[in-house]
Formats: structure tokens, C-alpha cells, sequence
């Protein structure tokens, strides 16, 4: 598995030049972030940002009680002047005549213009001029009170708007044009202008923090770049130019070191299927009666060729058609291991192949998985599975392959219609082709490479068994000829034990042909056997019972050889040769006891064995028993056969003849009914025809 998907997960190395041409189509290998093409893209981001300007709306306030507290300034100062001027007449007149001067004038505006000044900062007084605290502080109160009311309305509109850096000059011209049909005089007029210009500052600045914060947010809404797997990263025929250089390196399609994480993955999914079928061949739920390695190695054989047979066909796909592994006849794996292991087996292959297909048929990619072909490929194989039944004739597995393609196509038909593609007739006739010979093809190499497994494996299929039952058979042929006694009776058998056999879940054809077989030594020495003695003497009446014990005894290890001899599957050499198991030959032991004076040995007048090895040969030794018996019975009806049906395996557990197989109690208290059952269908009671009666009216008539 490893070998074969190996190429399907090993990252592609290329050996290009950048500013070449491309010889092929490059997809990637993987999914990765191209971290540098998201930071270009970040970087792109942030950079159309705008800037973030933060309005101060604070500076409003402040530019207004800055005016404000020049007109205070202003107020105070005409008031000390008033006061001054008051207090120093009132000192002149206060003085007699004699000492009178020249009577107090009133402060100038040089004067006053001093006084303002030591009340306003250095760096206010330094930016207006005198002659606008001049016109201010000769206004009257009144003329003074409008002009603040008028600057402190036009500056705090004006600054309520966003005004930056490079609209200073106009927000001062504004303002000043708003000043200009104030209704007072000329020269106050100007000097509320001069003030408002001087009021109107900047109060929009650059915010660091929120520019920075609006970037990063940026940033982050950035989706990151990534190469996915399977893109094309540059088409055939294409320039490789630097940034397509850049990706196939990314992407590590142009190192030389080999990552080892695709084949670290590959090995842990195999790992984790192998587990699956190490689980069911170690829980025994493949058949018991024969070595599980035997069964592991014929698994492996069948698997292999499956796999292979993937890969051989996966290397085609490079004729350009990325679709040729719908051809695969993979059916066929599954088909073989349920016919020669089991059903469930089957199943696990089934999952196991279609994600080995996903795998093999990742239509060039390396390390991806074509989701089609595995679903493809689970539903041809679980088709094939579960339309088989337990009596396969070859025509049954034509029909398995039949019933495959019928459901590969329907299955290939919805995949191309869930894709929503644009397929021409040609394309739909094509993928009908390739289903119905997937399937066809399937059963066909089924059927051809059955036998060579069966035979080389000595596996008993169910076919196998199917052509063994089939009466033209030379040895049943030479049963019927040589022992007919003993064909009927193995016919009674056989009917018995399938059965009964099939009601405890044990295999019910391979018991039917077993008993077929099972008596095929007595045609050594037939006339020896009750059944085949038709209006002839018993030959057991002129001979000493130690040789009766042996020529009955013989007939077990005579047919085993027999059977040997003519290449019979194990299971049922096993089976003629277990039988009777190591049980007593009653009749002759006693009849020595009463002929000889000396002790017998009961050892001596017991069957070979080997005792019953599998449910199959218990289960037959009872019928073989039970019929002989049942026969015997002069009148039979349902309490005599149950009874002796019971007392027959009661016998044969108190003697020990079921210590060897994994027969259950419970199944045993089954096979009894399930006999019963069959015996009474088979020795019903009939209505007695008064035959002399018929016969008198009849001369009569």
C-alpha cells in the first residue's frame, strides 16, 4: 500500500529557471499562506487609511474666554482709570486755592494702554497691536459691549468648525468678512476684526493613536493569501515570472529536501487500515476451519492484485484523461474475499480500496484525494458484496458484475451532475463505457481467478461446494452404482444435517455435500453395510465380530483415503474421516463379550477418530446416527423419534464426543429439535388403502 501511493503524496521537484517557460500545467502540492502577498496586501490596506483628524472643541471655549477676558481687561482698566481720575479730583478740591494746581485731567489712552497691558501676557500684547486696544479702550461702555458681543459670536462660529492647518487663513478671512457690517464705528470695527482674526486659530490635528488604531483594523479585515492545494500556480506554456518563482518555492516544489510530513500521514491512514483487518482476522470472524494465516495470505494475494491493478491502471493518466480511474474493475477484490473468506472481510476491503483509489487516482496532484473515484469505488465493491448470496453459482457473480455496472453508472452519472459541469454526450456515453466495463470486467476476472485460488489454497467455496453437489459427479456416481443403500441414505443425511446445521449458524452446503460424501468408503466393501444387503444373507452372521468391527471401522479411513485420492477439499475428508468420531461399535462389542470366555477391551471395538473438529462434523455424526436409527423403527412416530433423537446425542456427549469442536450445549438442544422436525416431515403417518377390499370389488366389477 505503502509502495503504491507512494508517488501519489511525494511532493513534486521541479528544476525551472525563473523568467522560463513552464512545460506543464503546476498545481499545488499543498495548502500554505503566502505570507509575503498578504502583507503586501496588509500594507495596501493600511495605506489607504485616511488619516484621523480630531476635531478640539475645546479650542472654542478657550478662543471665546480669551476674548472675554480681554474685554474684562479692557473694562477693568477704563474703571481704575475712572476711579483714578475721581480720586485725584477729590484731592485737588480737598486743596485750598492757594495750593491748587492745574485741576486732574483725564487718563489718556497711552495711559490706559499701559495700565491694560500690565494686566494682559506679554506674548497677547506682542501679537495685537496698540492701536486695537487703543480704538477698544476709547469706546464708550455701550459701543464696547456690542463689539464683544459681536466678536465673541462671529469667533466661537467660526471655531465650532473644523479648521485645519491649511484653512487657517481662510477661517480668518471668514471671520473678519463676518465682522464687516457690524454697525460700529470704522476704527472700532477694525479692531474687533483684527481681534476675531487673531482668535480664529487651528483646532483640527492629526490623531496619532486613532490613525494607528483605524490601520490596525485594517489590517486585520485583511483575509490572509493562501495557495491551496490543487491550484494552478502556473499553466503550461506560461512565464515563470519572479512572483510565480516565489509561490513554487513557497510551496516547496523547488527544495531539495523532501518533507517528510506527507509520508508521515500516509503511513499513519495505512497503519489505521491495517488495524481494522488485523482486528477482524483476529476476532475470528473468518472461517474457523482453517488456519487464519492461510486466510491472511490469501487476503493479502487478493489485495495486492487489487491494488496493483490500480496503480498499473492510474499510470494512464497521463494520456490526458484524469478520468481513467472509473475503468478500474476494483469490484473484483471484493468479489474474492467474500467469496473466499467472508462477507465482512469484504466489506472492510471495500472501504479500504475506495480510500487507496482517492489516494492512487488524485488526478496529478500530488497529496490530495479524488473524492469521486472513492465513492465510486465503495459502491461498486459494496454492489458486488451485497448482491451475492450465500449458494453463488457462476452465473450469480455474471450477475453480481452485471448488477455493478448498473450501479457504477448510476453513481458516475450523479457525481458528473453534482459537479454541475459542462459534459457533452460524449463525455456521458464514455463514463457509461467505462462503468459498465468496471463492472463486467470484474466479474469476469472473478470467475477466472476463483479457481486458481480454491485450488491453490484448498479453499471450499460456495461454488465449489455447488459443483462437488452436482450428482454427475464420479464418486457419488460410484456410490449410487456400488452402495445405492448407502447414496439413499447419505441423501437422508445430507437433508438432515443442512438443516440443522443452518439453524445453529454453522455451514449448511458445505454440511449437505459433506454428508454426500461421507459414507464413500463403504463402496470398499458395500455388502458389509445393512442398507446395501437387499435379499442377500448378513455377512457379519459367518464371521468372528473382531473382523466385523474392522471392515465397519474401516469404511471412516477408507473413504478419507479414498477422497484423498481423488483430490477432495479437506473439509470434507475431515468430515468422512470425523464422523463417527472415536464412538462404540455396541453391537459387535457385545456380541464379542458373549462369544469370548477372555476379557474384551471396549478400546478395541471403537472407531479410529479423530472426534468431531467442527460443528459441521458433529452435527452430520448425529444425522448418520439418528437416521440409521429412525429407519430401524418398525413404527415411528413423533415421542419415539424425539426420544431417540435425544438419547442418541445424550450418548454421544456422556461419551466425550464433542469435547473437540465449539458446539454448545444449546446448539446441541437446537439440532435435536431441528431433526425432530425433519424427521417427522419425512415419517409422517399415511392413511392405510384397504387393498384386498379394492381388489375383490374390482374382479367383481
Amino acid at each position: 500500500m505503502f509502495i503504491s501511493m507512494y508517488s501519489n503524496v511525494k511532493p513534486e521537484e521541479l528544476n525551472i529557471e525563473p523568467l522560463s517557460l513552464s512545460d506543464k500545467t503546476i498545481h499545488s502540492p499543498l495548502t500554505i499562506e503566502d505570507k509575503e502577498a498578504t502583507k503586501a496586501k496588509q500594507d495596501a490596506a493600511a495605506n489607504e487609511v485616511e488619516d484621523v483628524f480630531t476635531l478640539k472643541t475645546e479650542y472654542a471655549d478657550n478662543q471665546v474666554d480669551l476674548i472675554m477676558s480681554i474685554f474684562d481687561a479692557i473694562e477693568e482698566t477704563n474703571e481704575e482709570a475712572e476711579e483714578l481720575f475721581t480720586s485725584k479730583t477729590k484731592e485737588w478740591e480737598k486743596l485750598s486755592e492757594e495750593d491748587r494746581d492745574d485741576p486732574p485731567k483725564v487718563l489718556t489712552a497711552t495711559e490706559k494702554l499701559q495700565i491694560l497691558k500690565s494686566k494682559l501676557p506679554s506674548d497677547l500684547t506682542a501679537q495685537i497691536s496698540d492701536s486695537v486696544f487703543t480704538a477698544l479702550l476709547t469706546a464708550t461702555h455701550d459701543q464696547l459691549s456690542r463689539a464683544e458681543d459681536a466678536v465673541i459670536t462671529a469667533v466661537n462660529a467660526i471655531m465650532k468648525t473644523r479648521i485645519p492647518a491649511t484653512e487657517v487663513e481662510n477661517a480668518k478671512d471668514k471671520v473678519v468678512d463676518n465682522l464687516r457690517y457690524t454697525s460700529l464705528d470704522t476704527s472700532l470695527r477694525e479692531a474687533i476684526q483684527v481681534m476675531a482674526r487673531f482668535a480664529v486659530i487651528q483646532n483640527e490635528y492629526y490623531d496619532v493613536k486613532a490613525t494607528e488604531e483605524k490601520r490596525q483594523l485594517a489590517i486585520e479585515a485583511v483575509e490572509p493569501i493562501k495557495i491551496l492545494q490543487g491550484q494552478i500556480i502556473v499553466q503550461e506554456g506560461h512565464l515563470i515570472d519572479r512572483d510565480i518563482y516565489r509561490q513554487l518555492q513557497l510551496v516547496g516544489l523547488l527544495n531539495d529536501d523532501i518533507p517528510i510530513q506527507p509520508f508521515i500521514g500516509l503511513m499513519m491512514i495505512i497503519c489505521l487500515m491495517i488495524m481494522a483487518i488485523v482486528y477482524h482476522f483476529q476476532n475470528e470472524l473468518i472461517p474457523t476451519d482453517r488456519h487464519s494465516n492461510i486466510y491472511l495470505l490469501l487476503f493479502s494475494i487478493i489485495f495486492t492484485i487489487t491494488i496493483v491493478l490500480m496503480k498499473v491502471i492510474s499510470l494512464f493518466q497521463q494520456i490526458d484523461y484524469s478520468e481513467i480511474g472509473y475503468v478500474v474493475p476494483v469490484a473484483m477484490g471484493a468479489l474474492l474475499i467474500k467469496l473466499l473468506i467472508n462477507e465482512r472481510v469484504a466489506i472492510i476491503s471495500s472501504m479500504i480500496f475506495a480510500v487507496c483509489g482517492s489516494i492512487i487516482f488524485n488526478e496529478g496532484v500530488t497529496g490530495t484525494l479524488n473524492f469521486s473515484v472513492g465513492i465510486y469505488y465503495l459502491f461498486a465493491c459494496l454492489a458486488g458484496v451485497l448482491f451475492l448470496s450465500k449458494n453463488n453459482r457462476r452465473g450469480k457473480i455474471l450477475q453480481a458484475g452485471l448488477f455493478v455496472a448498473l450501479i457504477n453508472i448510476v453513481i458516475l452519472l450523479s457525481i458528473m451532475l453534482l459537479k454541475n459541469g459542462n459534459y457533452s454526450s460524449l463525455d456521458f456515453g464514455s463514463s457509461i463505457i467505462m462503468a459498465v466495463l468496471a463492472g463486467v470486467v470484474a466479474s469476469v476476472l472473478t470467475i477466472g481467478l476463483l479457481p486458481f485460488f480454491e485450488a491453490g489454497f484448498g479453499i471450499l467455496s460456495t461454488m465449489k461446494l455447488i459443483e462437488l453437489s452436482n450428482p454427475n459427479h464420479p464418486l457419488l456416481r460410484k456410490i449410487l452404482t456400488e452402495a445405492p443403500g448407502t447414496y439413499h441414505h447419505s441423501v437422508m443425511v445430507a437433508n438432515l444435517s443442512e438443516s440443522a446445521c443452518e439453524a445453529i449458524g454453522a455451514n449448511g452446503l458445505l454440511a449437505r455435500v459433506s454428508s454426500y460424501y461421507h459414507d464413500i468408503g463403504k463402496t470398499k466393501r458395500p455388502h458389509f453395510f445393512i442398507e446395501n444387503q437387499m435379499n442377500i444373507d448378513n455377512p457379519h452372521d459367518k464371521i468372528a465380530p473382531q473382523l466385523s468391527k474392522t471392515i465397519i471401522v474401516a469404511h471412516a479411513t477408507d473413504g478419507a483415503e479414498t477422497l484423498r485420492k481423488y483430490k477432495m477439499p479437506k473439509e470434507i475428508v475431515d468430515i468422512a474421516e470425523q464422523h463417527h468420531g472415536t464412538t462404540l461399535l455396541k453391537y459387535f462389542y457385545h456380541k464379542a463379550k458373549q462369544q469370548s470366555e477372555r476379557d474384551i477391551l471396549e478400546s478395541d471395538f471403537r472407531y479410529a477418530g479423530p472426534k468431531a473438529q467442527t460443528k459441521e462434523a458433529a452435527v452430520i455424526g448425529i444425522a448418520d446416527s439418528v437416521e440409521a436409527a429412525v429407519r430401524s423403527l418398525s413404527n415411528p412416530t413423533p415421542q419415539k423419534i424425539e426420544s431417540l433423537v435425544n438419547s442418541i446425542i445424550a450418548d454421544r456427549l456422556q461419551d466425550g464426543q464433542f469435547d473437540e469442536c465449539h458446539i454448545t450445549l444449546k446448539e446441541l438442544d437446537i439440532v435435536a429439535k431441528t431433526l425432530c422436525e425433519s424427521l417427522n416431515g419425512i415419517f409422517h403417518s399415511r392413511i392405510e388403502y384397504p387393498a384386498e377390499s379394492t381388489k375383490q370389488k374390482v374382479k367383481e366389477a
